[in-house]
């Protein structure tokens, strides 16, 4: 008898700590999903990385250098996993890209943009498509490999279309052609004043002024051009009139960017 109460105690111990373990887990499964989904809920004019290969990655490293919300979307566990490690604060959903639910549940209608740069382009045709349906205002910029499925990408709503291979090709001619331009480049991306070429745009409510009365000097960008129109004027004047709609090309680090972006908003 005292062997037989031994062993049920031993089984009713054995189970209980499983079905604890066991239900433990779904609970923090679901409390991680469940907080993750508020971190993207709390997301305004963010962007959407679709997949998170070699590609996606490196775009994903230069919004995080850049102090730029986002959400990566990515169906292959392995890619998620790996990403995680390096970006620990990053948030990566589990899902098809171009499926509506999951584009939605990254805020779709609220980002500000979304790339596709999954390595199929038949498959960033259908989130480019699915993304300018859900909200026709976010900007897209799709990867493709082959060139002729650029016009098919442009009907379906691509505001931009970049090829891995020609801007490859590009890069390799001017390392050749003009080598102190492409250092200069290289050096300010890998500097850790995180300094990047920035526009912003004048904002609609902005009443004209010059620029010297409209943006002040700082430490922390330089006005290079503006896009006026359909022109450019390089290293504007003092005097030069800026009105909604003009975008400034400053370089600038992420906090001389926000600053930019709140004395044109003043």
């Amino acid at each position: 008898m005292a062997i037989a109460a031994t062993g049920i105690a031993n089984v009713t111990y054995a189970t209980s700590k499983l079905t604890a373990f066991i239900l433990e887990t779904d609970i923090n499964q679901a409390l991680r999903r469940r907080r993750m989904q508020d971190r993207i809920d709390a997301l305004d004019k963010h962007y959407i990385v679709c997949g998170l290969g070699r590609v996606g990655s490196n775009v994903a490293n230069e919004l995080v250098a850049t102090d730029r919300a986002f959400v990566g979307i990515e169906d292959a566990p392995p890619a998620i996993e790996l990403f995680s490690e390096k970006h620990p604060k990053a948030i990566a959903l589990h899902g098809d890209c171009s499926d509506d639910d999951i584009l939605l549940r990254a805020g779709i209608k609220r980002a500000a943009g979304l790339f596709a740069v999954t390595g199929d382009d038949g498959k960033n045709l259908l989130i480019t498509l699915s993304a300018k349906q859900l909200n026709p205002d976010a900007r897209v910029v799709a990867r493709i490999h082959d060139v002729r499925n650029s016009e098919k990408l442009k009907r379906v709503g691509a505001d931009a279309i970049v090829s891995p291979d020609f801007t490859g090709g590009m890069r390799i001619a001017s390392s050749m052609l003009r080598p102190a331009v492409v250092s200069f480049l290289d050096e300010m991306l890998r500097t850790d004043d995180r300094l990047r070429v920035e526009e912003i745009v004048v904002p609609a409510p902005f009443g004209t002024r010059s620029l010297a009365e409209a943006v002040p000097a700082s430490a922390g960008y330089v006005v290079l051009a503006v896009r006026a129109g359909g022109g450019w004027q390089f290293n504007p004047p003092a005097d030069f009139q800026l009105h909604p709609g003009h975008v400034l090309v400053a370089m600038a680090t992420p906090e001389g960017r926000r600053e930019l972006e709140r004395v044109l908003a003043a």
